[in-house]
């Protein structure tokens, strides 16, 4: 039995009753307005058709590949546009934290506060963050295999905090590649928490550009299908206006415009497991 974690009363993840939960927008805090623009553009796209929506972006990328690599406009004025997107747009907030000592002031800004993949197993990390009673998404680790998140989730649950998503983005396989073996989504509900798939990140190709990551943001549409079937309860996807333009992660992230037609495909997928009764061995 999944737990259901409720962010509010739209917005539940692992509810059977309900769509998959959306966390998506650009990978990090690019132009305010443009953040603005791209955050009211999927509202509008998940408003029509009826998904419960988060709006993600980083304010600080502290794990990009080359020293020149542009980061993000920092934690204080991160935090303050994302508390723009929620006034403003009236979305609930995803973003990630870097240090321990970052999880208390994000924890007043963010709905959900994320672990970075690299970060996955910092016990510093995952108990600050369990302190604040945030919900805590957990992208697992590259170099993790499925069972090894159970340790992950009791870091966390040490601090009494129970409000836990876990994120498949894909396994490190030889140099520069990912893989997703979707034989992880049902290993990681056996944590009993809800399972997020990252459909973007998935398609990365890690320092496959040299000075930068690369992707073929192609194969996401086929990614999210597969993982939809296997029966997740949120998927999270990076979203641009101009994906050739983003400071980030543009080899593997959405057009805005491609959005609506991508999630009505996984609409469809979900509501047709959702109908289905599960088989158990």
């Amino acid at each position: 039995m999944i737990k259901q974690v409720k962010l509010n009363d739209d917005i539940i993840f692992g509810d059977p009753k309900k769509p998959f939960v959306l966390l998506a927008g650009p990978c990090a805090i690019e132009e305010e307005d443009r953040v603005l623009r791209i955050a009211e553009g999927i509202k509008k796209i998940t408003d029509k058709l009826r998904i419960p929506y988060v709006f993600k972006a980083s304010f600080d990328k502290a794990n990009r590949s080359s020293i020149d690599s542009y980061r993000g406009p920092g934690l204080e004025e991160g935090l303050r546009i994302l508390e723009r997107v929620k006034k403003e747009i009236g979305l609930p907030v995803i973003s990630d934290i870097h240090l321990p000592e970052q999880a208390a002031a994000a924890a007043e800004i963010l709905d959900i506060m994320q672990i970075p993949a690299f970060l996955s197993r910092q016990t510093d990390m995952l108990t600050a963050a369990g302190k604040t009673g945030s919900i805590i998404n957990v992208k697992k680790g590259q170099f993790l295999a499925p069972w090894d998140i159970d340790q992950v989730v009791e870091k966390i649950e040490s601090t009494g905090n129970e409000r836990i998503l876990l994120t498949e983005r894909g396994v490190s396989f030889g140099y520069n590649n990912l893989v997703v073996d979707m034989r992880s989504l049902p290993r990681l509900r056996k944590t009993g928490y809800p399972v997020v798939f990252d459909a973007t990140h998935a398609v990365q190709l890690p320092g496959g550009a040299g000075d930068s990551s690369d992707g073929e943001k192609e194969y996401v549409p086929y990614l999210m299908r597969a993982a939809l079937a296997a029966g997740i309860d949120s998927l999270f996807m990076e979203v641009h206006d101009n994906p050739a333009a983003a400071k980030s992660d543009g080899a593997n992230m959405i057009p805005l415009e491609k959005l609506e037609g991508i999630l009505k495909q996984g609409l469809a997928i979900d509501e047709a497991m959702k109908n289905c009764d599960e088989i158990n061995y």
